[in-house]
């Protein structure tokens, strides 16, 4: 392990959060708030932090996948740290314990939230709270990849090691113009949506914040009654829209920038995601039918609900608590499923669902004809020994800390469902869950002891678990 090397990696992404803190401050100065003192004494001290961790590079970096995976979990507990203490200082949030959620939340785009009233927060943290959904959805160290200068070279290990998938891919030959790509697009999106949501009568502040946790598709909103208080078709269908879009592995939009929008649209993985949304929502529309004054009022709802939980956005526009247990079984089922590789969404991933059943179809159909040969295969390429291993390996882990996570929440006695949703929420960074912690309630009643197991698994299931677990290893460490 080259420590200098990781220090110096750690301090140059420190530096560039704290400068991205100051974007609170400017917005706290416009509505004339307080709180922008405390904003940039917590900007100038992280910036100084890591401006001296930055310094201390030996004259060679060196960075292999042990530094990258490293690198990727410190970076991320960090800076949450940092993003945390505007709250904690300012007394916003007095717990820092809850502070450190709020801000995990934010960054993981998990959108999981302490808060009871989420409308007594300052301009600048409601902002702040968004603003950390968009710097995590597309990652903290491939922002750092995109803006930071240095050398591309060892630079695959630090994205690797961060982007959610699979398997990583290069748009172009070099990493960081990779990364500046995808951050092109990225942004071009977010602007797209805020513009679409001020057509809909939404006040700028609205529209520029709601599209900041849309794109990172986490979830918090600025509104107790989350995207219900604007009780508008118009904006529901907008952010419906968003929510799926942010979902889809951004590959392919650089693929239709290129003009290849056959190539894009026959891409399994999004064909499978798509054929899940239409299916959730008929079956949901249906099944709420009911409860609504007509087919469009139960399809604007349904849609938008299996949206934002198949995108793990989590925003909400109706209190699905209250709907008949088979829709909230589905919506279950989605919160495993999550988005696309390469996306800002969380979950499992369909390309990790697609590739499962399909491995369970081909063991099924080699015992019955066991002599048949039918290799495996997905985007019309055969699975390597390498993905299928890192596909077992990652369910593995995921049911041993899903495991252990409900048994420990389930030492506050809340129910099994609140229990077991809570870990699912954070774990596949979603935000709500069902009963207390859902979509009209909080995680702020749970333990401390919960809430640090919470913390972890937001962490854990943002980096897919094996850059927060190597850090309990201690070869990890090791010199050389």
């Amino acid at each position: 392990m080259n420590i200098r090397s990781v220090f110096f990696i750690l301090g140059k992404i420190i530096l560039l959060v704290g400068l991205l803190m100051l974007v609170p401050v400017a917005v706290a100065l416009i509505y004339r708030e307080a709180i922008w003192l405390t904003y940039l004494a917590v900007a100038a001290s992280t910036i100084a932090i890591g401006a001296i961790c930055s310094q201390l590079k030996k004259k060679k970096l060196t960075i292999r996948a042990r530094e990258g995976i490293a690198i990727a979990g410190l970076v991320w507990m960090l800076v949450s740290f940092f993003g945390a203490l505007p709250f904690y200082i300012s007394g916003e949030i007095p717990s820092l314990v809850d502070a450190v959620f709020e801000t995990v939340s934010g960054f993981t785009t998990t959108g999981s939230t302490i808060l009871s009233d989420i409308e007594a927060l300052s301009h600048a943290s409601l902002f702040w709270r968004s603003f950390t959904h968009w710097i995590g959805g597309m990652g903290v160290l491939v922002l750092g990849l995109a803006i930071l200068p240095g050398d591309d070279t060892q630079s695959m290990h630090i994205m690797r090691a961060e982007v959610p998938g699979p398997t990583v891919g290069k748009l172009v030959s070099r990493i960081r113009v990779t990364a500046r790509l995808l951050y092109i697009i990225y942004i071009s999106l977010t602007l797209l949506e805020a513009v679409f949501l001020l057509i809909g009568g939404m006040p700028l502040y609205d529209s520029i914040v709601t599209s900041l946790a849309t794109a990172g598709t986490g979830g918090f909103a600025i509104k107790n009654a989350s995207i219900a208080a604007y009780d508008s078709a118009y904006i529901d269908a907008v952010i419906t829209a968003f929510m799926l879009i942010f979902s889809v592995n951004f590959t392919l939009y650089y693929m239709i920038l290129l003009g290849q929008l056959k190539t894009a649209i026959r891409s399994e993985e999004l064909r499978w995601f798509f054929g899940i949304v239409v299916a959730a929502t008929v079956l949901i529309t249906i099944n709420v039918l009911p409860l609504y004054s007509g087919i469009f009022e139960a399809l604007r709802y349904s849609s938008f609900q299996v949206a934002s939980i198949i995108s793990t956005c989590g925003f909400i526009t109706a209190n699905y608590d209250l709907w008949p247990t088979f829709s909230q079984a589905v919506l279950l089922l989605l919160m495993f499923i999550g988005g696309c590789a390469g996306s800002t969404g969380g979950g499992i991933k369909v390309y990790r669902v697609v590739v499962i059943c399909k491995t369970a179809f081909a063991n099924v159909r080699r015992q019955l004809f066991p002599r048949s040969v039918a290799p495996l295969k997905h985007e019309g390429k055969l699975l390597d020994d390498d993905i299928k291993n890192g596909i077992t390996g990652y369910m593995f882990t995921y049911i041993a800390i899903a495991a252990v996570s409900v048994l420990i929440i389930s030492l506050d006695n809340v129910s099994f469902a609140e229990s077991f949703t809570a870990m699912v929420a954070c774990l596949n960074n979603i935000g709500p869950g069902l009963g207390k912690i859902g979509a009209v309630g909080n995680f702020g009643d749970l333990s401390i002891l919960s809430k640090i197991v919470l913390i972890f698994d937001m962490l854990a299931g943002r980096l897919e678990f094996f850059p927060m677990l190597a850090m309990f290893y201690p070869a990890t460490w090791k010199k050389g």
